[in-house]
Parts: C-alpha cells; structure tokens; sequence
C-alpha cells in the first residue's frame, strides 16, 4: 500500500473518530451558530439614520465606493472645452465646541476652497478639482480617491491663484504665487465626462477632531474662501453665478447647526463661499455616523473562535486523558503522520463552520441593518469573498494552533486559558477601546490576534481625517499579513509538538 494510501486511511480514521463524538460535532456547530446570533445582536441597535426608518445608503463613486459629495458650489455651465482661473485671497474656518458655541479660527487642515469642474450636481459625480486646503497646501484631487499635492511648494501667503483647464477628458490643474508664473499641479483624464459640465467656485470642510471626555469625537465646522475675480475660458453660460449646496445637509462628514451656513455673497467681482462637507470618500471611525461595514457583522466571531478552541484542543487532550493515544499509535507508528491527520481534520471542520458563519451572517447583517434605517458601507465582491473565506481560515488556522497546543502542553484546561489569552482576549482589549491605541497596535501586531485582519474592509486614504485605530476598524497590519502572523503562531505550535510527540514515549 502507497503512503499516499496510508495517509489517506488515516485521515479518514481521525475524521470518523472526530464525527462519531457528538459533543464535538455538536460544538463545531454551536461554533458557527455563535458567530452567527452573536453578530446579528451586537449590530441589532435600533433606529436608523434614514427618513422614516428606511436606510439612505451612501452616495457611490465612480469606481463604485463609498463617498462623501457635500459641498458649497457657486456654479455656471461650461459647454465644451475651457478653463476658470481665480485667486484664492483668504481660507478660515468656523467650529462648533462640545456646548454649542461657534469659534473662528484657522480652517481644518483638510477645509477645502477652490475651483472644480463636475459632470453634474448628482452625488457621486465625476469632478476634477484644484484646492487651497487648511494645513496641507495646493492640492489637485479627483474622483474622490485621487489626490495629489503641489510639486512645488508656492512662497508666502494667500492669494494663491489656481487655473483648472479642460480639454476633452483631460482636465490640467495648476497655481500660481502671482498670478503670472504658473506651476503644473497636475494632468487627469476624466474618462467618459460630458460635453456640458458644471464648474466654477466651492468650499467644504470635514468635521472637526475634537477630545472630549469618553474619547476622540467630530463636531460641525465650515470653511469659508474668499476669491478674487474669476477669469473664464470657453464657452459659458450667459447665467448669473449660482449657489448649490450639493448634498442637502452636508451628508455625513459634517451638518449645519447653531448659525454654521453655508452660502456666498458676490461684491465688485469678489466672492465669499462659505461651505461645509467634504468631497471625498467616505472612511470609517467616529465621522462615519450611524453606519455599519462587513467585519461588524463578523463581531460573533470572537465567540465561535471560543468554541472553536476548546473543540480543537480536547480533539487531542482526549486521547491523552484517556490513555488512548497508545492505541491510536500503536495502529498508525509514524507518529508525525498521526498528528498532522489530526490538525488537517480540525482545520477542515474549523473551516467549513467559519464558512457557513461567514456566508449566512453577512447577508443577514446587511439586510437587517438596511432595515432598521443604517447604511452599510459598500465592498467589492472580491473583498466580500476575501473576508467571507479569510473568515473560515481564521477559524482553521485558530483550530491548528488550539490542537498543537493541546499536542504539546497535554492539558485541557491549561490549553484553552494559553489560546483564548493569546488569540482572543488581546483582540477585544485592542477593539473595544480599553486600551491606548499605541497599546492596542501592539497587540495586533505581535500576537495570534492578529489573524482578525483578515476580515478588515475598510479603507485609509492620508487625504480624510479620521481615527485609524483598532477601536474603530482600522487593524495596523493589511489582512492577509495579519492572517500570516497566526498562520506562523500555528506552525509554530505545531513544529513544537510534532517534535516531542516523535521523542516521547507516547
């Protein structure tokens, strides 16, 4: 008989073992039920932020992502190819304090005041765009994601003037110090813009980060820019300049409240634009708002993984406790062989229960937190897929790692403690805010917890303030690296008791 023969025999051994214990067919099943029913409570919060309890969903982009597309936009048509240039003389910025009180004051680093070309007002739009920003200089940003700065770093300060150009889908981005000796800031293709655009004069400013007592927090701010007068290229509407707040009440990067307008004035060739909002996509933490992503619905996780473990670890500890690893050695002598049957019939259980979890409990989440008026934050098939079989080997490689613990320590008890400390409970300390962030990075970087990146989907972009912190779903290593540092845990583990199991008597 071939060893590939043998091998299978013995896998086939160890699984009928495995199924013919109900408890442990019970538990991989209460593993995945947990994740499941832990999920749907923690994100079954009630109310919602749509009208009437029905969820508004957010505004997409081009590429299909989640935006933000709230700003204030002094506007005329431009009909084919041509160009607005205009000096910005001044950006400031109003805030409104945790008691309600409005402070002037110095614009947000990422308050915007410019010029923009936009296919339309409908949110989500393409638009190419060239800003004086409140702490990050001239930058040139398009289609939400994109985003890039002044190559060369303009003397002084304001008036900055900028000059947006199009010419069919390109659109050229440039400033000046003076106004006569230009600097290119950029060259874009808008693929697909139509012929007749909006463009013309906008400001809008993100919330503004504020410390308060149970943490970091976003409060209401708006941007005002004074401009100069603009000078035109092309064919534009004979139409006076009219003002638009795209986006209502500024979406979810920032609301009006307490006297914070936005609007603009027009006098002797000079406009004032006062705007709130931001053009940009939309990232998680606490300037999301009511809204939910994937991994929320995944939060069950963390219990199924408990179960998972105290499944995996007894799957061998059993055997010793009850002196029957003589006999199951005694039936197959390659002792190495015997263990990584064991490990591959654990992980492929932990998988399948950490597949179904993961395929029954997203849809769920999604469709009931729609329900109930939140937004869900919008992924990709590709990163659903990811985090849905990420998910199921998360639960394999956790079931590996348990098993050559259990191989290697021989005790139950002591197994699961060393495993649910090193995997899980560094995992809710570094989410649930408990800690520093500096703290909570550490965690999850450094030990088995970090596996749980694998089921992060939200993105970072440097150009939108937020908190990137583990508390509000920001991991600090990407998912699949995350998922490698478990993955090298559980080889490890294993490697360990693979070699005493050949050295030791039984």
């Amino acid at each position: 008989m071939t060893r590939t023969k043998t091998f299978a025999r013995l896998i086939h051994a160890e699984w009928t073992k495995f199924r013919t214990v109900r408890g442990w067919v019970l538990g991989i099943v209460a593993a995945a039920l947990a994740t499941v029913v832990v999920g749907l409570l923690g994100t079954a919060a009630p109310g919602g932020s749509g009208p009437s309890g029905h969820a508004t969903g957010f505004p997409t982009g081009p590429g299909g992502e989640a935006v933000n597309d709230s700003f204030y936009f002094v506007h005329r048509t431009l009909d084919g190819d041509g160009g607005i240039t205009v000096p910005v003389v001044s950006l400031t910025g109003r805030t409104e304090d945790g008691r309600g009180r409005n402070t002037e004051g110095s614009a947000q680093p990422w308050a915007k005041a410019g010029i923009i070309v936009k296919q339309d007002l409908v949110q989500g739009s393409r638009y190419a765009a060239v800003m004086l920003t409140g702490g990050h200089g001239v930058r040139m940003q398009y289609d939400y994601t994109q985003d890039r700065a002044a190559p060369v770093a303009t003397p002084g300060p304001a008036p900055r003037w900028l000059r947006l150009v199009r010419d069919g889908d390109t659109l050229t981005g440039s400033v000046s110090a003076d106004g006569t000796h230009w600097n290119q800031v950029g060259t874009i293709r808008l693929a697909g813009l139509r012929g007749t655009v909006q463009a013309g004069l906008f400001a809008a400013s993100p919330q503004a980060r504020q410390e308060t007592a149970v943490g970091v927090g976003f409060g209401p701010a708006v941007a005002t820019g004074t401009f100069g007068r603009p000078v035109l290229q092309g064919t534009w509407s004979p139409t006076p300049w009219r003002g638009t707040q795209v986006g209502g009440d500024a979406g979810t990067s920032g609301s009006y409240s307490n006297g914070l307008k936005g609007g603009f004035t027009e006098s002797g060739g000079t406009f004032t634009v006062t705007g709130a909002g931001d053009i940009a996509p939309v990232v998680g933490g606490p300037a999301m708002g009511p809204a939910y992503s994937l991994e929320n619905f995944l939060v069950g996780g963390f219990a199924g993984l408990i179960v998972v473990i105290a499944v995996s670890t007894v799957f061998v500890t059993g055997e010793y406790r009850r002196a029957l690893i003589r006999t199951t050695l005694a039936a197959h002598p390659a002792r190495g062989r015997v263990l990584t049957a064991k490990a591959l019939t654990m992980a492929a259980t932990a998988f399948a229960a950490g597949l179904a979890a993961a395929a029954l409990v997203v849809p769920l989440g999604e469709r009931g937190a729609e329900g109930r008026g939140f937004r869900v934050f919008p992924v990709d098939t590709a990163t659903e897929l990811r985090v849905t079989v990420g998910t199921a080997l998360l639960f394999a490689a956790t079931a590996v790692l348990a098993l050559s613990l259990g191989a290697l320590l021989r005790r139950a008890a002591t197994t699961v403690a060393a495993v649910i400390a090193s995997m899980v409970l560094p995992y809710l300390l570094a989410t649930s805010a408990v800690l520093p962030a500096g703290a909570s990075d550490w965690l999850l970087r450094v030990t088995p917890a970090a596996g749980f990146a694998i089921q992060q989907t939200l993105p970072r972009y440097p150009q939108v303030l937020t908190v990137y912190e583990p508390s509000t779903g920001y991991p600090p290593l990407a998912p699949w690296t995350g998922l490698t540092v478990l993955c090298a845990y559980a080889a490890l583990a294993f490697a360990l008791a693979f070699t005493r199991l050949r050295r030791s008597d039984v």
